[in-house]
């Protein structure tokens, strides 16, 4: 019996596939039976063109629908999808090229010329394009296929995507995501969710990432509800379509920019029943100001790359401030100290996670996934935190922002939430960067807001009054705006390279 995440997908599709599943900002409508015939010739147009099962399938293309249809596409004919960032430029494009050896890149008319040279210097796949506007050699090749093309059979454990984490620590690695994965986490989220087919989402997000690829997707396509799909987030637009919604996923980024007018209000919600927050942390002060100003509770939750979502705040129950909620139903979450010992409640430790979503490891990297993975089989997030008294779980920082100053841990977190409490900060983010005497000395970057923001001194000595002398920043920076990748994470990694020898000397 196959076990394709496709297979499971159309087998969730309403039996009337006259059904809208997605609607564009424009009205223009995409039916479930558009999408699965469009799936079918597009996969019937790579097939033909020597696109085989378990080959990687590369795209680096805008949002569309059409995009949508080349991803289910992949999963009919078994072949790997693996999406690029839109913003990533060449030289970042030819690595994951080089690296991943496509049988077929699909990429925006106007990089096709740069996307053929680097396709010549790495065997040379087909190369296809795919624009916004539907157009493209890829369109016109599965416009001219018959949708006639099999559902493909794939095991639990083949490959069904390949998505390459940030790099930020060094090169981009390929986390291999299986067909168990994506349908274990999937079924997860529309129990968890409550997603039934009367659900209508309004999709601002982008699609080259798990948020708004399979965390968003994923609980329409097996639920057989229906979306509202936007290029990206404009919020003038999202307030347009958001009476006719019914559920709503974002980054933090989004909930600070609807909360900016007075236009979004419980009226504006009135038809809503959800709203998540992730890929990034949501401040406390956002979740409080967006809760008053709507009476809707945004359920934050917490998830990576390489194992899809791990926990989230109960839909029935209390959502946390500052929490990412407990385990999904197939997830195991535990906190463990270096040895990989389980620490008790409420200790802080690295977070550690079981269950059928974690990815089957690191592409062409045994060495790099054997050290992710406990020898008891729980993968090592790279996330420190707690688990208090009621099965919450809290995020400390990652633990590669630890900060060692003088043979103490401080973790940023703790320090950028006394910060974040004075009046007129926005939101602040804690280094370390080298110190001749204390190995590396804490240093606050902060945005500050209003004529009563506080300076320098002031935010040293408040945090002199709420924090140990270790933990207490020496330095204190303000700026107009945290540097952000695209989904919104902060980048402490260039603020470390910018402030690096702000101590020698």
């Amino acid at each position: 019996m196959s076990e394709s995440l496709y297979s499971l997908i159309e087998s969730r599709f309403p039996a009337d596939r006259a059904k809208v599943l997605l609607e564009t900002g424009d009205g223009t409508v995409w039916r479930y039976a558009d999408v699965e015939a469009g799936a079918a010739r597009m996969a019937r147009a790579l097939a033909d063109r020597g696109v085989r099962k378990g080959d990687r399938v590369a795209v680096q293309v805008d949002k569309s629908p059409e995009a949508l249809v080349l991803y289910l596409a992949c999963l009919r004919g078994g072949f790997v999808f693996l999406p690029m960032n839109t913003a990533y430029r060449p030289d970042e494009v030819d690595f994951l090229v080089g690296n991943a050896e496509p049988a077929a890149v699909v990429c925006r008319p106007t990089d096709e010329e740069t996307v053929r040279g680097i396709a010549a210097r790495h065997g040379d796949p087909l190369v296809l394009t795919l624009g916004t506007d539907g157009t493209g050699s890829l369109v016109e090749a599965a416009d001219a296929a018959p949708a006639d093309f099999p559902v493909v059979a794939c095991a639990a454990d083949d490959l069904a995507a390949m998505l390459y984490t940030s790099g930020t620590t060094g090169k981009p690695k390929g986390a291999m995501l299986t067909h168990r994965n994506l349908a274990a986490n999937g079924l997860d989220l529309v129990e968890s969710w409550r997603f039934t087919a009367d659900d209508v989402l309004l999709h601002a997000l982008p699609i080259f990432h798990a948020h708004g690829l399979f965390v968003a997707c994923h609980c329409v396509l097996l639920a057989g509800a229906s979306m509202i799909w936007l290029p990206g987030f404009d919020r003038a637009e999202v307030l347009r379509h958001l009476p006719r919604a019914t559920a709503f996923m974002g980054v933090p980024t989004f909930y600070v920019r609807l909360l900016a007018g007075d236009d979004f209000d419980r009226a504006a919600c009135a038809s809503m029943r959800l709203f998540t927050a992730g890929s990034a942390p949501l401040l406390a002060e956002t979740h409080e100001a967006f809760s008053a100003r709507t009476g809707h509770a945004i359920l934050e939750r917490y998830g990576m790359t390489e194992t899809g979502m791990l926990t989230g705040n109960p839909y029935d129950a209390e959502r946390r401030p500052g929490s990412v909620g407990f385990p999904f139903p197939q997830v195991e979450v535990r906190v463990a100290d270096d040895a990989d010992t389980p620490l008790p409640t409420g200790e802080i430790g690295g977070i550690q996670v079981r269950g059928p979503n974690v990815m089957k490891g690191y592409w062409r990297l045994p060495g790099k996934t054997a050290e992710e993975f406990t020898a008891d089989g729980w993968f090592r997030t790279g996330d420190v935190g707690r688990i208090d008294d009621r099965g919450y779980l809290f995020i400390v920082g990652r633990a590669k922002d630890l900060v060692i100053s003088g043979g103490y841990n401080v973790y940023p977190k703790e320090v950028e939430s006394v910060i974040d409490d004075l009046p007129g900060v926005v939101e602040s983010a804690v280094i370390g960067v080298p110190h001749p005497d204390f190995g590396e000395g804490v240093v606050a970057v902060v945005v500050p807001e209003g004529a009563g923001a506080p300076d320098e001194a002031a935010v040293i000595a408040h945090c002199k009054d709420h924090l140990a002398n270790y933990k207490t920043p020496k330095r204190v920076f303000f700026v107009p705006e945290l540097p952000r990748n695209t989904m919104g994470k902060v980048q402490k990694a260039q603020l470390r390279d910018q402030h690096a020898d702000l101590f020698k000397g």
